[in-house]
């Protein structure tokens, strides 16, 4: 099958895959799965490996599905489980409350609403965003009835600063997944920068919105009759809860080494250090062995509470949390291998001009339906790298500095829109104190206007860096 009849056999596959994952509740490693599956035998994929007429061997769709799914565990699936390891001991150890304490220090209280978007900024860097705006929500509470700040503005800056960091800056799994799919895993770097960069406008725009809608609508905690002394309380009862902290400056240590380390491999490589110098900085630069020594530096920091008997019940805990993403990541992997395998890289490369025409507009609007459809932002974000991943020649995205701003274009429509199929929206209104009606024209708008501008300022670094 080509042309025309297979563009719409994989539109009606696509549809199929996000009515079975959002409306009959089949899990999405299920559905991708088999939606892989029928598409490749659909798209002309053999049954078994066979020779073609110039001797060549043509995978059949097992040796495929095979071969899709061993790529992706064998260049991420160590990167993802170091990555959140290293956020759930900064979560259990108390080192995220720590760093997010910091935050308030530093910004200081004139400026409460900006210091709760930091604050869930940074932390969500490691920790996902779900956990970390129920870690960070009594110190929102406490914060807002010390500073009379509305507990809604606080509630949307807290929720947005969590959420892009999670969609956009490694080593939070989604976007590590999109970068590996799309062939740059070894420029995660290069991700996180531009992550970053695309960031801060979203920031912006999502703290004008929360301190405007902070004004216009009110939560049961604005009216919940706790005084000042119990809302203190509940801060320094999170506070007591962990037992004795690490200091500030080591709670820091497991994010910004790894950082550091992969800033250092990439000048190195750039700048070409000759010898053992380059070796060594190269080494500690691969992503893997620069989150390996932020997990060594998290474990320091567990062993320095005394508390080292805990990290076999910590590694547990997050195997069992991102089994769910490494497996759907694979599956996602495997939907591109797929893919790759069909003539539908062809008939898109035959006309070029047509899709070269959307660019970076693409993989937004792929990302925008699964994120939309089905909830999941890592879903949407695996699912949407694995879709376009072999069309990128075709698309005019072949440079690392593309194919990353391809990822950012990925995460930018993976976060738009938080709505009632996503379990963060429901986190965020019943911490928050809101209504459903209230989640709407709070977490849902403040997503939408975040994909929007990051999407704008992604075109923009496309036609300046491109």
């Amino acid at each position: 099958m080509t042309g025309i009849p297979l563009i719409t056999t994989f539109a009606v596959a696509i549809v199929l895959m996000i009515v079975m994952i959002s409306k009959w509740r089949i899990h999405p490693f299920i559905s991708i799965m088999l939606v892989s599956f029928g598409l490749g035998l659909i798209g002309g994929i053999p049954l078994v490996d066979k020779e073609d007429e110039a001797g060549e061997t043509v995978s059949g769709i097992a040796t495929v599905i095979g071969e899709g799914f061993s790529g992706t565990f064998t260049s991420i699936g160590i990167v993802i489980i170091l990555g959140a390891l290293i956020g759930l001991i900064l979560e259990k150890t108390g080192a995220a409350f720590q760093i997010a304490d910091a935050l308030v220090r530093v910004i200081g209280r004139k400026r409460p609403v900006l210091a709760m978007q930091l604050m869930g900024w940074v932390v969500s860097i490691p920790v996902f965003c779900d956990s970390g705006f129920v870690i960070l929500n009594p110190i929102r509470r406490a914060l807002a009835r010390r500073t009379a700040s509305s507990s809604v503005a606080m509630t949307v800056a807290l929720a947005a600063g969590l959420y892009i960091a999670q969609v956009f800056i490694p080593p939070t799994p989604g976007p590590i997944a999109a970068a590996n799919t799309l062939g740059i895993s070894d420029k995660l770097l290069l991700v996180i920068g531009l992550g970053t960069i695309v960031s801060v406008p979203a920031l912006i725009v999502s703290y004008i919105y929360a301190v405007w809608i902070g004004k216009r609508v009110r939560s049961t905690e604005d009216e919940d009759g706790l005084n000042d002394a119990e809302l203190e309380g509940l801060y320094e009862e999170l506070r007591s809860s962990y037992g004795r902290l690490p200091s500030a400056t080591v709670s820091f240590l497991p994010i910004l080494v790894p950082i550091l380390a992969m800033a250092a491999g990439s000048v190195g490589s750039v700048l070409g250090w000759p010898g053992l110098l380059g070796d060594v900085v190269g080494f500690f630069g691969t992503p893997i062995i620069a989150l390996a020594l932020g997990l060594i530096l998290a474990v320091a920091v567990l062993g320095s509470l005394g508390r080292i008997k805990e990290f076999y019940t910590i590694t547990e805990e997050t195997l069992k949390v991102v089994g769910r993403i490494l497996f759907i990541t694979a599956a996602g992997g495997v939907l591109g291998k797929v893919i790759a395998n069909t003539d539908l890289v062809d008939f898109v490369q035959d006309n070029a001009t047509v899709f070269a025409s959307l660019g970076l507009f693409f993989p937004f609007i792929v990302s925008a339906i699964l994120k939309t459809a089905q909830g999941s932002s890592t879903v949407a974000l695996v699912t949407a790298a694995g879709i376009v991943a072999p069309l990128l020649p075709a698309l005019g995205l072949e440079s690392p500095t593309q194919v990353a701003l391809a990822v950012m274009a990925i995460s930018a429509r993976a976060m738009t829109v938080s709505h009632a199929n996503n379990s963060y929206f429901w986190v965020v209104a019943n911490f928050g104190g809101m209504t459903p009606q209230q989640g709407y024209r709070t977490q849902t708008t403040v997503t939408l206007l975040m994909g929007l501008t990051s999407i704008i300022i992604i075109w923009i670094l496309g036609i300046l860096l491109i």
